[in-house]
């Protein structure tokens, strides 16, 4: 009984000694946890040992069709740990490695590659960087092959570690509005920075151990948590489109020396934003785009005279004045008050037609119209503007959008002037967005749409959020006041301000502005120009708005130097676009009983059909035609074939091209055989002394 006794009380013993190891233990792993798990934290830091963040793949920029705007691109920094490799393949490897490290980086010969990894060996040096330099994903495989390194990570050493670099694939085009990012993954401007929360992805998280000199090596450890790559975006940008607009735009900034000039174009429909360009000039005189004057706030200006299209929306929604009415603009001055106003002609217009107040962009006319209906209750207007879209911002997708500044009655600034100068665009302030989406609303019957930059968020083929337009007025203006509108923005070109760009194949519809700058509120002499409008003007698909800032020299106008800016990318636009450029009119005229008859002279084309007993017909007088069917028979349209414009001779034979072309002192070149198929200045330009086109046979 005693020996068991004994026995019993060992095991009690034990169990009681065993139960308060426990307890200790378990308590120790709290205390650790609870209370002295910061100072054994800064412990495992003091070591170098940390948890760092591992970066996120940032997501794609896309255009309309997916092309790629922006990607990033996996490139690496070469490191190695010189300790790991065993002797014999240390040995057996070492000097082809320094020779072929010294090859590829030539920033250190053979030698010095192979004394500073022997040196870091027997120091026992655990991290090596080898070169400064990155190397791209060809270069790391290529790598991955040479002595020492292809034991790999684990039995060589080798450390390719990534680092990805944001690319432009079109370097340069559209780059402020694509955007940029910083050197920690972040959207900087532009797209990258609106759409950040998408494109970053979320960072993962790994063990690394830091070495002398601040290098971190990872400890792979097995506790790494992988970063999820970012979402794609899918931009409503057009690569071909944007060409055109920043072309365009670059080439009329040097031209005229200006600050800064923007650039929009806008699918009529949809909204979708095509092209998007801002220029700005730097201290070398170079234009560079660094600031979104488009869209932002430093871009929120007086529009000007561009404005008026607003001023007369409203006068006819709450009149019955017509476009043939008539207004006294006087002598070209009038006071307002303490103010005086004047037009651009020196000596004034005199009498003009309401039509002709806004095609000659008459100040004192619409300012007296405006006055004459809204004077006694200057609330009426500015709550039409209200009710049109423009008080409010727009709500783009891009962050930073400038917020629209009308003042109304009840504003402390408010005068007796500030009816008759905001009906021409002053004393407001609003971003050529903002402008350009009430032309738009025009060109789309009425409706005002909120402009769209991107349409989808993606995921490889996975579509995880889609964009629309969304409709900011259904109607700013009843159809009769629409059917004014669009007469006057078309007067504006025919034999307006803008009549200087009305020789297009197709018709422009839109309207000039030009607004004084303002320096510690006086009005100086430096002019901020614009042209916001539609084409074509019969069936608009695209809306545009250009705008150059301070233009120096003769040219100070709208008129003179927005306005060609504008045709020259409509002109551009047109000739690309398939579904404005129609193929030439007589290419149907190809099958059944019809010989191949498309263009060319008149009376030669006659004699042909009626050889072959064809009905043909063409009212009145023409000496070039192109053929068309009309009721089993061809009708011949008349060609116009006018001084200093490039004439339409797609469908003619290379006799009868040459013949017009030459005759306008045209150097013409071509290629082929057959019948004129394309011609590479489009139709309706102007000739420029000693021109070359070119001609496409088939």
């Amino acid at each position: 009984m005693t020996n068991r006794k004994t026995i019993l009380l060992r095991v009690r013993l034990a169990y009681l000694v065993v139960l308060l190891f426990s307890g200790g233990i378990l308590y120790k792993i709290a205390r650790i946890q609870t209370v002295d798990g910061g100072k054994w934290k800064k412990k495992a830091e003091s070591i170098g040992l940390q948890y760092r963040n591992v970066k996120s793949t940032r997501g794609n920029i896309y255009s309309d069709n997916e092309s790629l705007l922006a990607t990033s691109l996996p490139f690496y920094r070469l490191a190695l740990d010189p300790s790991i490799a065993e002797d014999k393949v240390y040995k057996s490897g070492i000097d082809s490695l320094a020779y072929l490290l010294a090859r590829h980086f030539k920033d250190q010969s053979a030698r010095e590659y192979k004394r500073k990894i022997n040196d870091a060996r027997i120091e026992g040096r655990r991290y090596l960087w080898l070169s400064r330099q990155k190397i791209n994903y060809l270069a790391k495989k290529e790598m991955a092959d040479w002595p020492i390194f292809r034991e790999g990570r684990m039995k060589g050493g080798v450390l390719f570690e990534k680092v990805d670099e944001r690319f432009h694939p079109f370097s340069y085009l559209g780059y402020r509005t694509i955007g940029t990012t910083d050197e920690d993954n972040r959207g900087v401007v532009g797209l990258e920075y609106s759409f950040n929360k998408y494109l970053m992805g979320r960072n993962g998280k790994a063990l690394y151990q830091k070495f002398s000199g601040g290098s971190w090596k990872p400890v792979f450890d097995g506790t790494e948590v992988k970063p999820q790559n970012g979402l794609d975006i899918v931009s409503t940008i057009n690569v071909d489109l944007q060409d055109v607009a920043e072309s365009a735009l670059v080439k009329a900034l040097y031209a005229n020396d200006a600050d800064y000039g923007c650039v929009v174009v806008m699918e009529v429909e949809t909204g979708e934003i095509k092209a998007m360009s801002n220029l700005s000039k730097n201290s070398r005189g170079e234009y560079w785009e660094n600031y979104n004057y488009a869209v932002g706030g430093q871009g929120s200006r007086e529009p000007g005279s561009t404005f008026k299209l607003a001023s007369m929306i409203a006068l006819f929604e709450e009149s019955r004045i017509g476009l043939l009415d008539s207004v006294d603009t006087g002598d070209g001055e009038m006071a307002f008050y303490d103010q005086v106003m004047k037009d651009h002609k020196p000596g004034g217009y005199g009498m003009l037609s309401v039509k002709e107040v806004f095609e000659k962009s008459s100040n004192i006319g619409t300012a007296k119209l405006i006055v004459e209906e809204f004077g006694d209750n200057p609330k009426r207007f500015t709550d039409l503007l209200g009710r049109m879209g423009l008080t409010k911002p727009l709500g783009f997708q891009m962050i930073g959008e400038g917020k629209p500044y009308i003042k109304t009655p009840e504003d402390s600034t408010w005068s007796g002037v500030s009816l008759p100068w905001m009906s021409h665009g002053y004393e407001l302030t609003m971003t050529p967005l903002h402008t350009l989406t009430l032309y738009n609303a025009v060109a789309n019957q009425g409706k005002m749409i909120q402009p769209l930059i991107v349409k989808q968020v993606k995921t490889a083929d996975k579509v995880v959020e889609e964009f629309e337009s969304k409709v900011i007025n259904p109607k700013i203006c009843s159809d009769i006041t629409l059917v004014k509108v669009k007469e006057m923005l078309e007067g504006v070109v025919q034999k307006g301000t803008a009549n200087n760009i009305s020789d297009s194949y197709y018709q422009i519809a839109g309207k000039t502005g030009t607004a004084k700058h303002v320096v510690n509120g006086r009005y100086t002499s430096k002019y901020y120009t614009s042209f916001a409008g539609y084409f074509p003007a019969d069936k608009p698909k695209y809306s545009a708005i250009v705008v150059i800032d301070n233009p120096k020299g003769y040219r100070i106008y709208g008129s003179d130097v927005a306005a060609p800016v504008f045709k020259n990318i409509a002109d551009k636009i047109y000739a690309i676009d398939m579904e404005l450029n129609n193929p030439f009119e007589g290419q149907e005229v190809m099958a059944g009983i019809f010989p191949v008859i498309r263009a060319g002279n008149q009376e030669e084309l006659k004699n042909i059909c009626n050889e072959f007993g064809i009905s043909n017909h063409l009212e009145g007088e023409a000496t070039w035609t192109k053929a068309r069917i009309s009721n089993n028979a061809i009708a011949w349209k008349p060609l116009e074939v006018s001084d200093n414009i490039v004439p339409d001779v797609r469908g003619m034979t290379l006799k009868d091209a040459l013949y017009i072309l030459e005759n306008k002192n045209l150097e013409v070149e071509f290629s082929g055989l057959g019948r004129v198929t394309d011609q590479s200045i489009l139709p309706g330009s102007r000739i420029d002394d000693k021109q070359h086109i070119a001609l496409k046979l088939g």
